[in-house]
């Protein structure tokens, strides 16, 4: 496992996990700077992972491809886990599920075989796809439906005092799309 220091433009990331063997990228960007302008995420995959996302169990078999410093507070299981998530509800499906949803590439030119967050991750610490980034930044900005729910429920003058973890399912997810779910 490498240190943040060590993910700057120009090295070369080799992948070989599970579900990914032998794919190789190339950094093209600072680590956690210079993106697109409409791409404003609101917490660091860091962040993400000591929060608790994904009950646990969601890329824990890439941890050498990412900083070592993400994964010194994340919090994982070997088995998914939905106490491990923040808001302490199920908040995923499988990954069979989510590629016939269409939420999961599935032919082999797709590089981020585990979706969103995978893309994410490998987004922050420099690799730049301009393709698969149009799709997943139009993705990310399209979610912010969700935080725009939690919002208005807020400002409902019938729910007089609204708790911090009302809805958690959507501040779960928001969170999971790293969105900041405390709104």
């Amino acid at each position: 496992m490498k240190s943040i220091s060590w993910y700057k433009k120009g090295k070369i990331i080799n992948v070989h996990d599970k579900m990914q063997k032998n794919y190789t990228y190339k950094l093209s960007a600072t680590y956690g700077k210079n993106f697109d302008p409409e791409f404003r995420p609101e917490l660091s995959p860091m962040k993400m992972l000591k929060l608790g996302i994904f009950e646990g169990k969601y890329m824990n078999d890439t941890i050498k491809e990412f900083p070592k410093e993400w994964f010194i507070y994340a919090k994982t299981s070997k088995f998914p886990n939905p106490n491990i998530n923040l808001f302490h509800i199920k908040s995923r499906l499988s990954l069979q599920e989510w590629k016939k949803r269409g939420w999961i590439p599935i032919t082999k030119e797709d590089h981020d075989v585990r979706g969103w967050f995978q893309w994410y991750c490998r987004y922050y610490i420099g690799r730049r796809d301009e393709n698969v980034d149009k799709i997943q930044i139009q993705r990310w900005k399209k979610f912010i439906r969700h935080k725009a729910q939690v919002v208005q429920d807020k400002k409902n003058p019938k729910s007089k005092k609204l708790k911090m973890f009302h809805r958690p399912r959507q501040r779960q997810a928001l969170l999971q799309w790293s969105y900041y779910p405390f709104v």
